[in-house]
């Protein structure tokens, strides 16, 4: 009887995710992990700053998820395979360090860094 505890809007966001991500093709599962990690990493900002520290740890948790996906999904063929794999994994460990020491900048440069990645994406895609 855990479901009284969740939050509903994270039940919302579930839903919202999986269906979106049902009719995905690769460059919308990007995009779609590029936003989980953005969004994930402002909610465990925000839920240390409400010293809310489940929903901090689940924004956390969600955010090393989306990182893994982007990480597992990187094409070796793609002259930026190497690179994409180091940033990854780089903001994946920074954001696992945050869990044993919270450090609210390292993970707004990480949120700043993503944002800037995904817009990048977006304006190639529409031009």
């Amino acid at each position: 009887m855990l479901h009284h505890r969740r939050d509903p809007s994270e039940a919302y966001r579930r839903v919202d995710f999986d269906a979106r991500v049902r009719g995905a093709d690769s460059r919308q599962l990007v995009d779609l992990c590029l936003e989980q990690v953005i969004g994930s990493v402002g909610r465990a900002i925000h839920a240390h700053e409400r010293q809310d520290n489940s929903a901090k740890s689940a924004a956390l948790t969600r955010a090393v998820s989306a990182l893994t996906a982007l990480q597992m999904g990187v094409d070796v063929s793609n002259p930026t395979a190497a690179a994409l794999v180091q940033l990854y994994q780089s903001a994946r460990n920074a954001i696992l360090d945050c869990v044993i020491r919270f450090n609210a900048d390292t993970l707004r440069t990480i949120r700043q860094d993503f944002s800037e990645i995904r817009e990048a994406m977006l304006r190639s895609i529409a031009a």
